[in-house]
């Protein structure tokens, strides 16, 4: 059917009056207004969401340690370094104190299983109470300084599927000797059993101050085939070449581990305290967080 043809009638064209014009202009004002603002909202939600899922901390707001998440070291022969320190289980050594994990390295000729040492300490550690593979590990602290101090923050497999140390790995998040108390030092050990083990790592060097002015957060990351340092959310240190003569790459590091903190005195590395070395020593810990990649 064809349509109709219309003649053309010319009109004039309909014309607003200013004070309609003037609610247009403010309605597109606002609603450009709210598009920008919901492009930064989306845009700060973005920010804020992180790839990590906590999944076990220890804030150590209680007034004694959680046995369900810690195991105190008891050992009469220090930790195999040469080191002077008997590890006990005494208040004086390990407790939870005013929020903070307390070990603390004393003068004291203590005596652990008929051995007599001229000094205790610390160490504790989450074995069968939080084993992890790959995550984000963070432990807030406050360190020691005194010649002959080493206190560690560390990580040991938990099965030793590829052999004694270091065959299986260790991961030391953060180690300082007393007597450099404004270096740390980030390591991994690996490769074959003692004595055909490897390790490799760098130390980081406070530009002002020291790690026992105040509380610092150590941190790695940790995931298959790279391991990342942060100290306070600063990134300073990554390795992703290791080896085991147990496995292939990435291997050791695909197996559960579990956390250790101690302090202990003398040793190979820090060497024997001085008359100058203060005891009692403390290495506070804040809290313990433990992060792992959201599914």
């Amino acid at each position: 059917m064809p349509r109709m043809r219309h003649t053309a009638v010319m009109k004039r064209p309909m014309t607003l009056g200013p004070g309609f014009e003037a609610v247009v202009r403010a309605a597109t004002l606002l609603f450009l207004c709210a598009s920008i603002a919901g492009a930064q909202t989306a845009s700060v939600s973005a920010t804020k969401t992180s790839p990590w899922k906590l999944v076990w901390s220890d804030e150590f707001n209680g007034g004694k340690l959680d046995y369900s998440k810690w195991g105190v070291e008891v050992n009469a022969f220090g930790g195999g370094n040469n080191e002077l320190q008997i590890y006990s289980d005494r208040p004086e050594n390990v407790r939870v104190e005013n929020g903070h994990l307390i070990l603390e390295a004393r003068k004291d000729n203590h005596d652990v299983q008929g051995t007599r040492r001229g000094y205790s300490s610390g160490r504790v550690r989450t074995k069968n109470r939080g084993d992890w593979r790959f995550g984000r590990i963070e432990v807030r602290a406050k360190l020691p300084a005194g010649q002959g101090l080493w206190p560690a923050i560390w990580m040991l497999p938990t099965d030793d599927k590829y052999g004694t140390w270091a065959a299986s790995g260790e991961i030391d998040i953060m180690e300082m000797q007393g007597h450099h108390p404004d270096t740390v030092h980030g390591t991994l050990h690996y490769g074959g059993r003692w004595p055909k083990n490897i390790h490799t790592g760098k130390p980081l060097k406070r530009a002002k101050g020291t790690f026992a002015d105040a509380f610092h957060t150590f941190a790695v990351e940790w995931e298959s085939g790279e391991i990342r340092w942060y100290l306070d959310g600063k990134h300073w240190q990554t390795q992703s070449r290791w080896n085991t003569d147990g496995g292939r790459f990435p291997a050791p590091f695909d197996q559960r581990f579990h956390l250790v903190l101690n302090l202990a005195v003398g040793g190979k590395w820090p060497g024997p305290p001085d008359g100058k070395t203060p005891f009692p020593s403390r290495m506070q810990v804040d809290w313990v967080r433990v992060h792992q990649r959201a599914r």
